[in-house]
């Protein structure tokens, strides 16, 4: 037996040459099965399922329950977990990202699979709600038998009591594999902020600023529309502390010389421009006449506008006397020590630390030097510090509770399973789950962050690119896992 384990140990820790991709058959067959003997099996207590699925030579090592065999395995669920179902149920969900398997070959026959990966267990008594239990490691061996998948070994150990978000061996560790994908797909510097546990993980940055010039960690992005939530927490700090109120019309603070005589401008709110329902094109250069207008009356459509955050700009400005900059950094970046980010361009820009955009043929685009601070564009930050600024909302870091509830509450769905709140878009998870978001998008300039609240993770990823987003898909999957994949299938359907 321990000859058997030290060989499947080999197995495991050495077939990362040999694993399958998800839309092989094998991969296909033994998830089939999986599902079988836990989703039909296990979660329901169809004791028959186990019985059609275990070989006859099934053994079972568990590191609190010591050794088992089909028959005392059997009976252990029987008389454990499944004596009573009304009154106790215990649910097994497979963490699916973490799922491994590896093909077993005799003169080249396939005779079996090794599947390696992460489980939580769930449990539920009677007349309360179900609660998370434990979390575990697991490898299964699957064999051919008469040309059925019979599971011949089952490992379970490393048993935690805490739900800790699964973490695979991290390919983003391996910097000559990043720095060949990132050439590959034309990607000159790629930032990454990883949250969890309601901290700042990891900070990585790849890539080169130009030709033979690696990118440090505390490279400055222009970050695009990624200004934008730091205007509405500048707002939303200042309506927490009873000093700015959504629902006032904001003609009493601004109105823009080019809608002064249109009755909309007396209608038009904070709550309005926060959650792109303005009535405004997002930039009025749009219009034949470059002039500002509404297209529609407050309120009452969804469309995306870099101007209603300027004009919001406007009435801050003219109520404080402040200027944007000048809140900001009384407001967010001074109290979060974000000394590394502004929203004007001046001599404090270390230029040598600056990720210069370039188009898709890998053309750099002359460095646009703003001088004045925009609502909607042009933040000047690095991967740590607009960690600590997500981390800041996650947190509702000067935000009253009503204020925080307003702000991730639905105020305009803008597709199937998405919706605009105030200053942020939330895409809507499993089991009441959410995800906080933003992205951004300009000449040499893709950036998107997520916020999870309930689970405490996060996750920030700049590029200097035009078609940085190219890259989004893997990063979302490989640290968000599950969630990852459900934001990626509410964007892309």
């Amino acid at each position: 037996m321990k000859k058997f384990l030290f060989y499947l140990l080999i197995l495991v820790s050495n077939a990362s040459i040999a694993q399958v991709s998800r839309d092989t058959e094998l991969y296909k067959s033994i998830m089939k099965k999986d599902s079988l003997l836990f989703n039909v099996g296990f979660n329901t207590c169809n004791i028959s399922q186990f019985e059609r699925l275990l070989s006859d030579k099934f053994e079972f090592f568990h590191d609190v329950d010591s050794i088992s065999y089909k028959p005392q395995f059997l009976q252990n669920i029987k008389k454990g977990l499944c004596k009573t179902p009304d009154t106790y149920q215990s649910r097994r969900a497979l963490v699916e990202e973490s799922t491994e398997i590896y093909p077993l070959y005799k003169n080249k026959v396939l005779y079996g699979a090794i599947q390696h990966g992460v489980h939580k267990f769930y449990e539920k008594i009677a007349g309360k709600e179900e609660r998370f239990a434990s979390t575990a490691k697991f490898t299964h061996v699957w064999l051919l038998e008469n040309g059925e998948w019979k599971l011949a070994r089952g490992l379970s150990f490393d048993h935690q009591q805490k739900d800790i978000p699964f973490q695979s061996a991290s390919t983003f560790d391996n910097i000559t594999e990043i720095e060949k994908w990132l050439q590959e797909n034309n990607v000159p510097t790629l930032g990454i902020g990883v949250i969890n546990g309601g901290k700042i993980q990891d900070i990585k940055v790849y890539g080169t600023l130009k030709k033979g010039v690696t990118a440090p960690y505390n490279t400055i992005f222009n970050v695009a529309s990624l200004t934008k939530p730091v205007t509405a927490m500048v707002t939303l700090k200042l309506v927490s502390q009873g000093k700015w109120n959504l629902d006032e019309p904001i003609y009493k603070y601004w109105t823009d010389p080019d809608v002064a005589k249109d009755p909309n401008s007396k209608i038009l709110t904070t709550r309005h421009l926060l959650s792109h329902q303005s009535g405004f094109k997002n930039w009025r250069f749009i219009n034949p006449d470059n002039k500002l207008h509404f297209d529609f009356k407050p309120g009452t459509k969804y469309h995306y506008s870099g101007e209603g955050f300027e004009y919001l700009k406007k009435a801050l400005e003219h109520k404080f006397h402040k200027s944007l900059e000048q809140l900001a950094q009384e407001l967010i970046f001074t109290p979060l020590q974000m000394n590394q980010t502004q929203l004007v361009w001046n001599n404090k820009i270390d230029i040598s630390r600056y990720a210069i955009g370039y188009n898709k043929e890998g053309e750099a685009y002359p460095i646009e030097k703003n001088t004045k601070a925009s609502a909607a564009d042009n933040l000047l930050t690095t991967i740590e510090d607009y960690s600590k600024f997500m981390l800041s909302i996650m947190k509702g870091e000067g935000l009253s509770q009503t204020v925080f509830e307003d702000m991730i509450k639905t105020q305009v769905v803008t597709k199937k399973g998405k919706h605009f709140g105030l200053g942020i878009e939330i895409y809507e998870l499993d089991k009441g789950e959410y995800a906080i978001s933003h992205g951004g998008a300009d000449k040499g300039c893709q950036t998107i962050m997520f916020i999870l609240p309930k689970t405490q993770q996060g996750l920030v990823i700049f590029t200097n690119v035009d078609d940085g987003y190219k890259v989004y898909e893997k990063i979302l999957f490989h640290y968000l896992g599950e969630k990852g994949r459900k934001i990626f299938d509410i964007e892309t359907k």
